[in-house]
């Protein structure tokens, strides 16, 4: 189970608005989500995990870990409370010491993550509880040079004093480095610089080559995971996994703040569950074919985080439980593959136009392909009784299902949408 390529999510509660905790767990199940990372303990929301199947992360809040560093009976104290409880019937499987102390905690507290890692570690191992895999969280500001990923390198004040013994510790407890991504940021700042197509994994052309390692990057994302893995390469590591704690796109923003918006962030999510989930596992160029194990951010739109209006328009859901925009973390390419199948194999010339060569053809993309099939098979099916579904890869809508349709003609379009004032064609979820 470790090493799934199951995609997760984050469940933040700074909200005053959102859904009770057995309700969010299961509006995180219906998002196909297989784990999920909380940002505490909270007893209510692993009670209302008892008896799934979600692996679920905990997490020791930052501003105990200080006093946990230095005192075997507080660590003890605090696995008696947070873990033992509710290990039988809840699958807690990670626990975090602390989220991105490094970014965004005093400096004192630096020093004592791996301490008070190491006293979790044995407070868990004592309770017979050591299948636990025990990290922390950093995010990609713990690196002094990430560009080109060759030259990734840990910043000069932590890299000895703190990161090297968090290596060592994870090394020796087969755990993961829990890395948070967000190439929304890194585009952010430069934007001139950095193509947008090349950052929500869209671009087809547009190449990166390290001139160091000769390899060969398609997108932001590969390039940021890469220059962690060519960090933990020159400290000695080279061959600690990482899991991605955390990435996404906002869906809003500030009025100042680019590509913040609906279209973009399902974009990128949908891209990277795609990448992520994909069979065999695609891995980066650095560590091609390897799993990464993910979690995606965030459950909800949280209406108290404090920041830009970017940190509060993360959600795949609105606080009343609707989707912004239709992900499923399950959805992969071989699933897709087989539905389009069926649909282009019950005749009628369902699927000619989207052969090569026809009219409403494009290369390299199963997602327009399938829901233009979906749509068409449909259409000429549900009067005798057919349904639009396909085990879940659809759902019927009253939108445009592909945003960029002035790339097709005006008959691939509506032949896609169909009649609206009768029925809602299907679009792809993810």
């Amino acid at each position: 189970g470790e090493f799934s390529s199951q995609v997760g999510v984050n469940y933040g509660q700074l909200g005053n608005n959102l859904p009770s905790p057995k309700q969010s767990v299961k509006l995180i199940q219906s998002l196909g989500a297989k784990r999920v990372k909380i940002y505490d303990a909270n007893h209510d929301i692993l009670n209302a995990l008892k008896g799934t199947n979600l692996q679920v992360c905990i997490m020791v809040p930052n501003e105990i870990i200080n006093n946990i560093s230095t005192s075997q009976k507080l660590a003890d104290s605090w696995v008696e409370t947070n873990v033992v409880p509710f290990y039988s019937t809840t699958k807690i499987r990670y626990l975090l010491v602390g989220n991105e102390v490094i970014s965004g905690s005093p400096k004192d507290i630096w020093p004592n993550i791996v301490p008070a890692m190491r006293k979790i570690k044995k407070s868990l191992k004592i309770h017979g509880l050591d299948k636990i895999k025990v990290s922390t969280s950093m995010a990609m500001d713990v690196l002094e040079s990430s560009f080109p990923p060759s030259n990734g390198t840990f910043r000069s004040d932590i890299a000895d004093s703190i990161v090297r013994p968090l290596l060592q510790f994870l090394h020796r407890t087969k755990s993961f480095y829990f890395l948070d991504v967000y190439p929304y940021f890194a585009w952010v700042m430069d934007p001139k610089n950095i193509n947008l197509e090349y950052a929500l994994f869209e671009s087809r052309t547009i190449k990166y080559t390290d001139p160091v390692s000769n390899l060969t990057y398609t997108n932001l994302f590969d390039q940021m995971v890469d220059s962690v893995v060519f960090a933990m390469k020159r400290l000695g590591y080279p061959d600690i996994r990482i899991w991605i704690a955390e990435t996404g796109w906002p869906n809003a923003g500030d009025i100042d703040q680019i590509g913040a918006n609906i279209y973009n962030a399902a974009t990128y999510n949908r891209n990277v569950v795609k990448k992520l989930t994909a069979k065999p596992p695609i891995g980066t160029p650095a560590r091609p074919g390897w799993v990464i194990p993910s979690l995606i951010f965030a459950l909800y739109n949280e209406n108290q985080k404090p920041g830009p209006g970017t940190e509060r328009h993360f959600g795949l859901l609105y606080p009343n439980g609707t989707n912004i925009y239709g992900i499923d973390l399950r959805v992969n390419e071989t699933a897709l593959s087989s539905a389009l199948s069926y649909a282009c194999s019950q005749g009628n010339k369902t699927c000619d136009p989207i052969q090569p060569g026809k009219k409403c053809f494009k290369p390299d993309s199963l997602f327009w392909h399938a829901s233009y099939a979906f749509s068409s098979y449909w259409s000429q099916s549900r009067k005798p009784g057919a349904t639009c579904y396909f085990n879940g890869l659809a759902t019927q809508t009253a939108k445009d299902p592909i945003p960029n349709r002035l790339n097709f003609s005006m008959d691939c379009y509506s032949l896609v949408v169909h009649d609206v004032s009768n029925a809602m064609p299907p679009s792809i979820k993810p």
